[in-house]
């Protein structure tokens, strides 16, 4: 072992406790930005929020790439896989914004978390990643916790209900690519050039398509908008940084149940922006969830320690 951090071929090595700690700040930004972009989504398309959101996620991180000595220029292999990942997180981004016009925040959140339990095994197919029967255990307590919180209602939501669960297998694979080449490039490195790509991408798709579709529409924005516009950009951009920090310390089987806590998080943003509060069911299920998600960070932390 290497006293930077780093093993003998020159990759990160795994730091269970610090990867849980920034997913949960992770946690705690991402629904904040996804009830902004709820309000916002009221008031202008979904493309025209995308693309602030990624010009904002290139325009803040490309002068800390120069501060922090860093590079724009990523091995040539790891090229597509930068551009799969921007790809996904597009999509995966778009999606659920268009999904929050239709469903409650704590709601879209909920459906969506089937995605950690997705990941999980995923990560033990495609990573290779051992999972534990422990881990196992409280994702599978966690995942329950979301069938109680979730409570669908597809006779009143209709088809926009299922548009969550497409996010959830989107981001399931982002994850598992950000996984994969999280370790070989700065983690500021990676979100510069995907924000650098998305909004490249975005300009190209908006400016061919925007007469065609009103999802990609753009307005001129009042002075409050442009603000919430900087909020989700800058929100938005944080919260991806901390999640990519998190998966270069950690496996995706360790980070997925502290996942989870978005719910919870999700329901305290739904009731302060919207006067949204979950009926006792869904209390119950955001219990179970907050408790299987600390059983996980106590776990981890005890091996770390060595307690285990």
């Amino acid at each position: 072992m290497s006293d930077n951090g780093k093993d003998a071929n020159g990759l990160t090595l795994d730091r269970p406790v610090l990867g849980i700690m920034l997913m949960i700040g992770f946690c705690l930004l991402a629904p904040l930005g996804d009830g902004l972009a709820k309000v916002l989504g009221e008031r202008m398309s979904v493309g025209q929020i995308l693309l602030v959101r990624f010009v904002a996620q290139a325009v803040l991180l490309m002068p800390l790439v120069f501060w922090f000595g860093g590079s724009f220029t990523a091995p040539r292999r790891l090229l597509g896989w930068i551009v799969l990942r921007t790809v996904l997180h597009i999509l995966g981004i778009g999606i659920m914004f268009t999904a929050l016009q239709y469903l409650p925040l704590a709601d879209a959140i909920a459906i969506a978390f089937v995605m950690p339990f997705i990941m999980l095994i995923l990560g033990r197919f495609f990573l290779n990643e051992e999972i534990g029967t422990r881990r196992m255990a409280a994702c599978f307590v966690g995942f329950i916790g979301t069938l109680l919180v979730i409570q669908p209602s597809f006779s009143e939501v209709g088809a926009p209900a299922l548009l969550p669960l497409a996010v959830a297998f989107i981001f399931a694979f982002f994850m598992l690519v950000t996984r994969k080449i999280a370790k070989e490039i700065d983690p500021i490195s990676l979100q510069a050039n995907s924000g650098i790509i998305g909004s490249v991408l975005l300009i190209i798709v908006i400016g061919v398509a925007q007469h065609e579709f009103e999802i990609l529409s753009l307005s001129m924005p009042s002075n409050q908008e442009i603000w919430l516009l900087v909020c989700v950009g800058f929100i938005g951009t944080t919260g991806h940084l901390l999640m990519s920090w998190s998966l270069r310390f950690a496996p995706s089987a360790t980070l997925a149940p502290m996942q989870y806590l978005e719910i919870p998080i999700g329901a305290v943003f739904g009731w302060l922006l919207f006067s949204e509060l979950p009926n006792g069911l869904a209390a119950v299920g955001i219990s179970i969830t907050i408790l299987a998600g600390l059983y996980i960070l106590n776990r981890e932390r005890a091996i770390a320690l060595g307690k285990v």
